[in-house]
Parts: structure tokens; sequence; C-alpha cells
């Protein structure tokens, strides 16, 4: 995997898990890097996710390093704050920078009290571990009920792009959804920045369901330290635009393939709105319904939920004009049920991987949204969450 120049990381157990399992990650850029994040759009916020906001304004989109707690999400705590603040602040004063110039992140259980000296502690440790070597632990360290490591990475001309996520539940689309943190050594203003990852986000975590929940502590955060010393400019942007796409869209398709419980990855496309945008509400209703979601997990080719889904998306289409493929098997042809070999389709609706192709007839409009099927073990994995 190819890692761009100039960053380190690090992760350790600090006491926060119950578990004995690194659960602290730090990343830094040992230059100042440009930053841009999008966060949470749910109106309960986490504290990091508050102070990472008000730092990212504060700098004019310059940060240092990410710090990333697994194990509690800082959220809805008396002393929230206070913890996001003291532990930017002693990170910085360790890093030798601006407790401005870091980003907290957390992720875990809502509504428990985080100690802060807990991270206070393991910080000098933390931090003497950092390695342009250690990328693989850092991701590990940032990971909850995740069952695998989520990142990706690709070479631009001249540049690097690399990122890490986790997810696999309280996953729905909104803005950025899960903790996402992508770097890269090229050269870039803030303020670009922060347009490219818009396009980015709207490509690929906005293109994202597992359960229909979202967290509160969202956070997908770019950082561009210029160590390649390829400038971004009109010449190469589109070039840009195309790594940082195909890195967010990587990961946010392994977190779809790790839902929680899931045993299918399932691929919907949805073409013939009236625009784009249509398009992807159609393709949300149906990600975001448990009978769609549920019928994929028993290899049902009840292709009725899913034009029942698109039909409340509140989009307004003709299904008289609707036609739906499941592993490019036809089964309704505008609005009826088309003639097909069920038996064989349901051995195909067995694979790891399911396609649905939803045809509106309304227009060009088009988009493509991931998710998972719905099993038990979903239920098994949320009922015990906190014990």
């Amino acid at each position: 995997m190819n890692l761009p120049s100039g960053f380190r990381y690090g992760a350790v157990y600090a006491g926060i898990r119950k578990v004995e399992r690194n659960d602290l990650a730090l990343i830094v850029s040992d230059a100042a890097a440009s930053a841009a994040a999008v966060f949470t759009t749910n109106r309960v916020q986490a504290a990091p996710v508050l102070v990472g906001k008000a730092h990212l304004e504060a700098t004019g989109g310059r940060a240092r390093a990410v710090l990333v707690n697994a194990g509690n999400a800082n959220c809805a705590t008396r002393t929230g704050m206070k913890v996001a603040e003291a532990t930017s602040r002693a990170a910085a004063r360790i890093l030798k920078v601006r407790p401005e110039e870091i980003l907290p992140s957390s992720t875990g259980v809502i509504g428990v009290e985080l100690d802060r000296t807990l991270i206070e502690k393991a910080l000098p440790k933390l931090a003497a571990r950092l390695s342009t070597d250690a990328f693989d632990e850092a991701a590990d360290a940032i990971l909850t009920t995740d069952t695998v490591r989520k990142t990706a990475s690709t070479c631009g001309p001249g540049f690097v792009v690399a990122g890490m996520t986790k997810g696999s539940g309280m996953i729905h689309p909104g803005m950025a959804t899960t903790l996402a943190f992508v770097m890269t050594d090229a050269a870039i203003a803030p303020g670009a920045l922060r347009k490219h990852l818009r396009v980015a986000v709207e490509g690929s975590y906005n293109r994202l369901s597992v359960d229909g929940d979202m967290s509160t502590n969202d956070t997908l955060a770019v950082l561009a330290n210029g160590a390649s010393g390829t400038d971004i400019t009109s010449r190469n942007a589109a070039a840009f635009q195309a790594a940082l796409d195909e890195v967010c869209q990587s990961l946010a398709r392994q977190i779809a393939r790790d839902g929680e419980g899931a045993s299918h990855f399932v691929e919907i496309e949805v073409s013939g709105g009236k625009n784009d945008g249509e398009a992807a509400r159609v393709a949300r209703a149906i990600a975001n319904s448990p009978l769609v979601k549920t019928a994929i997990a028993g290899a049902d080719a009840n292709w009725g939920r899913i034009l029942c889904a698109a039909g409340y998306s509140g989009v307004n289409f003709d299904p008289g004009k609707t036609s739906i493929r499941l592993q490019k098997t036809l089964v309704c042809r505008n609005g009826l049920a088309a003639r097909y070999d069920e038996p064989a389709l349901i051995e195909k609706l067995k694979s790891r991987d399911v396609s649905i192709q939803v045809s509106l007839g309304s227009g060009n409009g088009k988009a493509t949204f991931w998710t998972c099927d719905l099993t038990h073990g979903y239920i098994d994995i949320n009922g015990s969450y906190r014990t």
C-alpha cells in the first residue's frame, strides 16, 4: 500500500476499551497541512465534533495532527468539551504545536463520561511510537464493532492519497458517516481542498447506508501537507479529484461489506431519474428499507419490496415505466412481473455480492448506493453493545 510522504502514525492502549486492545491513535503531519472536514448533521453532536469545527475555523483550515480514541464517543456527557479541549492541549504540548492544530475525534458508547487522564497519560508513549510504518496500527486502533481493517490508497501524478476509516453499524449517509481520515502529500489550499472533499463525499460516504442510524460523531477529515512538492492547480485538479474519489469510494464500500451481521454486500444502481438527486433519493430509500435488506439476506427475489421503497422515496415517477433487475436478471418490467427462472435467480442471490438495478424511465438521472443485508447477527451485536 502506498503512503503519502511527511506523515507519521501511532497507536496505543490507553485503557478506554474494556478489553486490552489499542484504543488511541495519532496521525501527525511533519509540516503544517491544509485541512478540510465534514461532520455529522445529527442535531446531537459529540464534543470532538464541536471542537474540531472550532479548531478548523480558528486556523483557517490548517492542522498538524488528528487524535482519535475508540471505546467512548465523548458525547452527551457533562465533561465532554473539557475532555476534547484538554486532550487537544496535551497532544499539542507533546508535538510542540498549537492546540487549534489538533483535530480530536472519538467513537464508541454515547453518554458515558470519558476519563481524560487515560488519554493524557498515554500520549507520551503514543508520541514515542510515531512512525511512518504504523499506518495499519492506527487504522486498527480506531475500529469498534468492525471485523476488518479498512484502508485504501492510490497514486496520482506526483502525489499519493491514502485513507483509513471505521464503521460497521450506526451507518447512514447525511454528509459523512463514521470516522475517516485521508492524507495526501499534494499541496493545495484549504479552500480548494474543501471543494474537492465535498465532491468526494457526495459520491462516496453520502452513498452509503448500513442500518439508517446516523452517528453523533461522524467525521471525515482530509490533510494535505505538500510534502511531494506537487501543487494542485487547474491542470491537475481533475486528477486529484479522481484520486480522492477513488479512496473515499473504496473506504465507503468496505464499510458496507463489513456491516454489522451482514452476509451480503449490495450495490444499488438507479437510472432514469429526472436528475441525479432524484435517483439518489430513490436509491437511498431502497438501501434503507429493512424489508429489502431482509429479502436479500434470505435470497428472496421479492422485487415488490424494491418497487415499494422507491414509491415512498418522495420522488415523483411513473411506476408503469419502472423496471427492476436483480443480479442483472429482469424481474419487473414496466411495473409488472417479468418472466424469469426463479430457482436460478435464488442461487445467484446467495452470492456474497448482490446487485439491484432500477430504471425509472423518467430521464437521465442516475445514482449508485452501497449497503448490506439485515440479519439476526445485527440484533446480536446491538442487543448487547454496552455489555
